[in-house]
């Protein structure tokens, strides 16, 4: 192939796709027309809104005449109240764990309150028993006096006293 049949080639292919192009956008440009014309109406049908017009159905307008600058600000401000949202949501889970907390804490110690308090109730229960027992018992007699130098401490038996011997006279 010779240099000049090449060079034509190459300006064919560019042309040609400079007119891929040019169609393709001009296509683009059509349709976003045609698209605009149907955006343009937008059905409420009762609680819904649809693009779709439905038996019962009204229009409504839904044109933004909003500036750029409005849109930002407004943007900005959406952006700004949906942090302040999560903040606030983050620091109510937070509460809601302490409180959640602070009531199992609360049950654990009135659950070992009533335990100890129920063990001190049996204690005295059985400490009552045992004392009625015990004075229903009969009792042992004790020989419980005070005597002289050579008395014997209380509760002892007495001695057996010893016999005289008759004398021989």
């Amino acid at each position: 192939m010779s240099g000049k049949t090449k060079k034509k080639r190459e300006k064919g292919t560019k042309a040609g796709r400079i007119g891929i192009a040019t169609l393709s956008i001009a296509t683009c440009i059509y349709s976003a027309g045609a698209l605009a014309q149907g955006a343009g109406q937008t059905w409420r049908c009762g609680n819904t809104y649809s693009d779709q017009p439905c038996e019962g159905g009204r229009t409504v307008k839904v044109d933004d005449h909003r500036s750029n600058e409005d849109r930002r600000a407004a943007d900005a401000g959406t952006r700004n109240n949906q942090t302040q949202a999560d903040r606030l949501e983050r620091s109510r889970l937070s509460l809601e764990k302490a409180a959640y907390d602070r009531d199992q804490r609360a049950a654990r110690e009135a659950r070992s309150a009533a335990l100890a308090e129920r063990r001190l109730a049996m204690a005295e229960q059985r400490e009552r028993d045992r004392a009625r027992k015990e004075a229903s018992a009969p009792r042992r007699s004790s020989m419980s006096f005070s005597g002289g130098q050579g008395a014997k401490a209380a509760g002892d038996a007495p001695a057996p006293r010893k016999k005289k011997r008759k004398s021989a006279d």
